[in-house]
């Protein structure tokens, strides 16, 4: 499939840019087109850096690089895997990321958020932080960076996804105040209440998840999608948040394109829907008082 007149990294990345065109490749876990796609991969598979000087594109690989790399090339065309899985590392915040099949590729939008410090809607510095459905664990560590002084629950319920959070807890050097608990929701966390809490929980709708292009089916399946109309565990987290908030905690809570879900199915609710600078949607924003004013038409649509 890849000729061997292709040796330097400059002619692999012109060479995959062409052929991922050609096959039709879908562009959403890190980069948005195939030139970019291409330089990611090619330099990854050969640990440089995004930034490289472009005289290094000139160099020759040894023959044990090239190997590597075509095989790469080849399960990114023909078998739709994402670059990230590939390469094994994801970037979210200007912050690198050990990801594999288990965990979801960092993309959120809450991620802008988070390099804002919420503001103005956080009141002061919080406390504690929960990132709900950690997946890698990327959320919640980002946060921990940006307030040095929280402390920062990580959970989810998939025992393998917090395997990787733990990792990546580890390789930020966050030990000592961030850490994983296994459990449905808020079901691992009885009594406990946060000043923010955040989620980036599955909720791909059955028609989106039937049609979703294929690189996406490379991720965990129970980190996507979630009923017929992707609210199945959101339901559940807006009935019991009030119990997990304090007196002037904040719930962002990420649902893409089942928004139109939400909106339909809690009309008395003033959701606050939260607006991005560099794209993304379907991310709102309740209060405690919100969330304890509405508690039980929340518990009643669950």
């Amino acid at each position: 499939m890849i000729t061997s007149r292709l040796r330097t990294l400059r002619d692999h990345i012109r060479w995959a840019v062409s052929r991922f065109h050609e096959h039709g490749l879908f562009f959403g876990h890190g980069a948005d087109n195939a030139w970019d796609e291409a330089r990611l991969l090619v330099l990854g598979s050969v640990h440089l850096p995004w930034e490289v000087a472009d005289a290094y594109l000139d160099c020759q690989l040894e023959d044990d690089e090239l190997v590597n790399l075509q095989r790469m090339l080849k399960r990114r065309i023909e078998d739709r895997v994402p670059t990230a899985y590939l390469l094994g590392e994801a970037w979210f915040c200007g912050l690198s990321f050990i990801v594999d099949e288990r965990v979801l590729i960092p993309r959120s939008p809450i991620g802008e958020l988070i390099e804002k410090r919420f503001e103005p809607w956080l009141a002061s510095e919080p406390a504690r932080i929960l990132d709900l459905c950690t997946g890698s664990g990327c959320i919640g560590i980002v946060s921990a960076e940006v307030f040095p002084e929280a402390e920062v629950v990580l959970a989810d319920l998939s025992f393998e996804a917090l395997e990787v959070a733990n990792q990546n807890i580890e390789r930020h050097g966050l030990e000592e105040r961030v850490y994983t608990v296994q459990g449905d929701g808020f079901a691992g966390l009885p009594g406990q209440r946060f000043d923010l809490i955040l989620s980036n929980p599955p909720y791909v709708d059955a028609e989106d998840f039937a049609d979703m292009p294929e690189e996406y089916h490379h991720e965990p399946e129970l980190g996507l999608a979630c009923g017929n109309d992707g609210l199945d565990l959101v339901r559940r987290m807006l009935a019991e948040a009030a119990d997990h908030l304090t007196d002037k905690g904040l719930l962002i809570v990420e649902v893409g394109n089942s928004q139109v879900h939400v909106e339909a199915l809690y009309p008395e609710v003033d959701f606050a829907w939260l607006e991005f600078e560099r794209g993304g949607h379907g991310v709102f924003m309740l209060t405690a008082e919100q969330c304890r004013q509405h508690q039980g038409l929340f518990a009643s649509k669950v």
